[in-house]
């Protein structure tokens, strides 16, 4: 198991986040039926009954953004990649619904309790230094009025080190994405050196993301001024376990 950074590792945003190899890989796994379940998570356990004004950080191409905004919510979409931005616009105009999507980065937002629910999904939590990722938490809070909820959902690291595997290969009609990992166990950063290879050419996309357990969750949610409502293991609503994969978890401010 790695236990010290590589000092040359840089994370490459751009090419990590390449909307045409990133929906080629992962759209198998982003689903109709996925998000449907995702939305209806969300609408449950946020009480999104009533019209409410939503603020979805890295909304990405729009997949629950635009499924909200269609059940009559006031939705605002955030993403740094424009590609992702011109995806969720275009899946907007043909669901007839409007969201408000605009480019930005979310250690830079600076609404005052402007949203009552805040959204953070698909692991888009953890990509920044420890204080970067505190700073985005806060940011979070000061754009939510009282009361309001935030949800995010991450890999539990916990049982991801239980499980722990350096190299994943994923194959995809003769095309190639391979990831090997390697874990620094001081910071909690797991380091990713991936390579994709497709129709022959090959594309480096190294990146982190810290790693975090439901404590450290807890404590991070505490030190933005908001306090963890509920954590779930699933979209389904089962609760969090020693053998959860994923942690879903909905913190409230204070």
């Amino acid at each position: 198991m790695f236990q010290q950074p590589p000092p040359d590792f840089k994370f490459d945003f751009d090419a990590v986040f390449d909307v045409d190899d990133y929906m080629y890989f992962y759209s198998d796994m982003l689903t109709d039926e996925a998000t449907e379940r995702q939305v209806a998570f969300l609408v449950r356990e946020l009480g999104l009954e009533t019209p409410l004004k939503i603020l979805d950080l890295a909304c990405g191409f729009g997949r629950h953004a635009n499924r909200l905004a269609a059940l009559g919510h006031d939705v605002t979409g955030i993403d740094l990649t424009p590609g992702f931005l011109e995806l969720a616009r275009l899946d907007a105009q043909a669901r007839g619904v409007q969201v408000n999507y605009l480019q930005g980065d979310m250690r830079q937002i600076d609404y005052q309790g402007a949203f009552d629910h805040v959204l953070l999904m698909f692991t888009a939590f953890g990509y920044f230094e420890d204080e970067q990722n505190l700073l985005v938490l806060k940011n979070v809070a000061r754009a939510l009025k009282p009361g309001g909820l935030l949800i995010f959902d991450i890999k539990n690291r916990d049982i991801f080190l239980k499980d722990y595997c350096p190299d994943q290969v994923t194959e995809k009609e003769c095309n190639l994405m391979i990831d090997r990992h390697f874990f620094d166990s001081l910071s909690g950063r797991l380091y990713n050196r991936r390579i994709v290879i497709r129709e022959g050419v090959r594309r480096d996309k190294p990146f982190f993301i810290r790693m975090y357990n439901a404590s450290e969750i807890n404590s991070l949610v505490e030190q933005a001024g908001m306090k963890i409502k509920n954590i779930y293991a699933d979209w389904d609503s089962n609760p969090l376990t020693i053998d959860s994969r994923r942690l879903i978890a909905i913190a409230q401010k204070i």
